[in-house]
Protein backbone atom coordinates (compact mmCIF):
# COMPACT_ATOMS: atom_id res chain seq x y z
CA UNK A 1 0.00 0.00 0.00
CA UNK A 2 1.43 3.47 -1.01
CA UNK A 3 1.02 6.08 1.63
CA UNK A 4 0.87 9.72 0.78
CA UNK A 5 0.80 12.99 2.78
CA UNK A 6 -2.40 12.63 4.53
CA UNK A 7 -1.95 8.55 5.20
CA UNK A 8 0.99 9.60 7.42
CA UNK A 9 -0.51 12.38 8.95
CA UNK A 10 -3.18 10.13 9.88
CA UNK A 11 -0.81 7.69 11.47
CA UNK A 12 1.05 10.20 12.96
CA UNK A 13 -2.02 11.74 14.66
CA UNK A 14 -3.45 8.95 15.42
CA UNK A 15 -0.19 7.23 17.37
CA UNK A 16 -0.84 9.91 20.09
CA UNK A 17 -4.37 10.10 20.42
CA UNK A 18 -6.20 7.18 19.11
CA UNK A 19 -9.48 8.52 20.46
CA UNK A 20 -9.62 11.57 18.41
CA UNK A 21 -12.81 12.18 17.33
CA UNK A 22 -13.60 11.93 13.37
CA UNK A 23 -14.11 15.63 13.08
CA UNK A 24 -11.24 16.91 14.84
CA UNK A 25 -8.81 14.47 13.00
CA UNK A 26 -10.08 15.56 9.57
CA UNK A 27 -9.39 18.93 10.50
CA UNK A 28 -6.06 18.29 11.67
CA UNK A 29 -5.42 16.28 8.30
CA UNK A 30 -7.27 19.63 6.08
CA UNK A 31 -9.90 16.71 4.77
CA UNK A 32 -13.44 16.78 5.27
CA UNK A 33 -14.58 14.05 7.60
CA UNK A 34 -15.75 11.52 4.96
CA UNK A 35 -12.63 11.60 3.19
CA UNK A 36 -10.43 11.05 6.42
CA UNK A 37 -12.61 8.39 7.66
CA UNK A 38 -12.55 6.40 4.32
CA UNK A 39 -8.60 7.09 4.68
CA UNK A 40 -8.78 5.33 8.10
CA UNK A 41 -10.59 2.42 7.56
CA UNK A 42 -8.12 1.58 4.29
CA UNK A 43 -5.34 1.62 7.08
CA UNK A 44 -6.86 -0.20 9.29
CA UNK A 45 -8.16 -3.04 6.38
CA UNK A 46 -4.44 -2.92 5.20
CA UNK A 47 -3.23 -3.95 8.75
CA UNK A 48 -0.99 -1.02 9.01
CA UNK A 49 -3.06 0.15 11.85
CA UNK A 50 -3.56 -2.78 14.27
CA UNK A 51 -5.95 -1.63 16.72
CA UNK A 52 -6.10 1.68 19.47
CA UNK A 53 -4.85 0.50 23.10
CA UNK A 54 -5.06 2.56 26.47
CA UNK A 55 -1.88 4.10 27.22
CA UNK A 56 -1.31 3.35 30.30
CA UNK A 57 1.44 4.27 33.76
CA UNK A 58 1.97 1.07 34.61
CA UNK A 59 4.40 1.94 37.68
CA UNK A 60 0.99 3.39 38.83
CA UNK A 61 -0.84 -0.06 38.49
CA UNK A 62 2.05 -2.49 38.92
CA UNK A 63 4.54 -2.67 41.92
CA UNK A 64 6.36 -5.55 40.61
CA UNK A 65 9.49 -6.23 39.10
CA UNK A 66 10.67 -4.86 35.38
CA UNK A 67 13.32 -6.84 33.23
CA UNK A 68 15.41 -7.00 30.28
CA UNK A 69 16.86 -10.35 29.87
CA UNK A 70 19.11 -10.67 26.43
CA UNK A 71 18.94 -14.60 25.49
CA UNK A 72 21.60 -16.16 23.04
CA UNK A 73 20.54 -19.03 21.25
CA UNK A 74 22.90 -22.18 21.44
CA UNK A 75 21.98 -22.51 17.55
CA UNK A 76 20.44 -20.58 14.93
CA UNK A 77 18.44 -23.21 13.13
CA UNK A 78 14.71 -22.20 11.77
CA UNK A 79 13.57 -24.84 13.73
CA UNK A 80 15.35 -23.78 17.13
CA UNK A 81 14.62 -20.26 16.61
CA UNK A 82 10.82 -21.40 16.20
CA UNK A 83 10.67 -22.98 19.33
CA UNK A 84 12.02 -20.41 20.80
CA UNK A 85 9.57 -17.96 19.87
CA UNK A 86 6.63 -20.04 20.37
CA UNK A 87 7.27 -20.05 24.11
CA UNK A 88 8.14 -16.63 24.21
CA UNK A 89 4.65 -15.99 22.86
CA UNK A 90 3.00 -18.90 25.46
CA UNK A 91 4.67 -17.06 28.44
CA UNK A 92 2.50 -14.26 30.19
CA UNK A 93 5.47 -13.14 31.64
CA UNK A 94 6.97 -12.28 28.62
CA UNK A 95 5.47 -9.00 27.43
CA UNK A 96 7.70 -8.01 25.12
CA UNK A 97 10.37 -9.93 22.74
CA UNK A 98 12.48 -8.26 19.99
CA UNK A 99 14.81 -10.68 17.41
CA UNK A 100 17.95 -8.61 17.04
CA UNK A 101 20.71 -8.73 15.46
CA UNK A 102 24.10 -8.52 16.76
CA UNK A 103 25.83 -9.67 19.86
CA UNK A 104 22.50 -11.00 21.47
CA UNK A 105 19.74 -13.20 19.41
CA UNK A 106 16.54 -11.88 21.40
CA UNK A 107 15.75 -9.14 24.28
CA UNK A 108 13.03 -9.77 25.96
CA UNK A 109 10.81 -7.35 28.85
CA UNK A 110 9.28 -9.42 31.68
CA UNK A 111 6.94 -8.91 34.55
CA UNK A 112 7.00 -10.71 37.52
CA UNK A 113 6.00 -9.73 41.17
CA UNK A 114 9.34 -9.74 42.41
CA UNK A 115 13.22 -11.22 41.34
CA UNK A 116 12.51 -14.47 43.44
CA UNK A 117 9.31 -14.65 40.65
CA UNK A 118 11.45 -13.86 38.02
CA UNK A 119 14.27 -16.45 38.83
CA UNK A 120 11.15 -19.29 39.08
CA UNK A 121 10.26 -18.41 35.61
CA UNK A 122 13.81 -18.29 34.27
CA UNK A 123 14.57 -21.72 35.60
CA UNK A 124 11.52 -23.33 33.93
CA UNK A 125 12.36 -21.76 30.71
CA UNK A 126 16.11 -23.30 30.79
CA UNK A 127 14.40 -26.48 31.60
CA UNK A 128 12.32 -26.36 28.90
CA UNK A 129 15.13 -27.16 26.61
CA UNK A 130 14.26 -24.07 24.78
CA UNK A 131 17.84 -23.65 23.13
CA UNK A 132 18.69 -20.87 25.45
CA UNK A 133 22.65 -21.25 25.58
CA UNK A 134 23.04 -18.03 27.65
CA UNK A 135 21.55 -14.66 29.33
CA UNK A 136 22.06 -11.58 30.95
CA UNK A 137 19.36 -10.07 33.03
CA UNK A 138 19.07 -6.56 33.63
CA UNK A 139 16.48 -5.13 36.39
CA UNK A 140 14.96 -1.81 35.35
CA UNK A 141 15.47 0.53 38.17
CA UNK A 142 13.88 3.73 36.26
CA UNK A 143 12.02 4.05 33.18
CA UNK A 144 13.40 7.38 32.01
CA UNK A 145 11.53 7.15 28.13
CA UNK A 146 9.11 4.27 27.32
CA UNK A 147 8.15 3.73 24.08
CA UNK A 148 7.04 6.77 21.82
CA UNK A 149 3.76 7.28 21.07
CA UNK A 150 4.12 9.27 18.06
CA UNK A 151 6.28 8.92 15.34
CA UNK A 152 9.06 11.20 14.65
CA UNK A 153 8.87 13.75 11.60
CA UNK A 154 11.56 12.45 10.22
CA UNK A 155 9.79 8.65 9.68
CA UNK A 156 6.87 10.41 8.18
CA UNK A 157 8.86 11.55 4.88
CA UNK A 158 7.69 9.52 2.08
Amino acid sequence: MKLDRYDLAILRILAGDGRITKSRLAEAVNLSISPAWERVKKLEASGIIRGYRADLDWTLAFKGSRIVVEVTLARHTAHDMRRFEERVMAAPEIVQCHATGGGVDYVLHIVSRDIDHYQRFVDTLLMDEIGIEKYFTYIVTKTVKSMPHEVPEWACQG
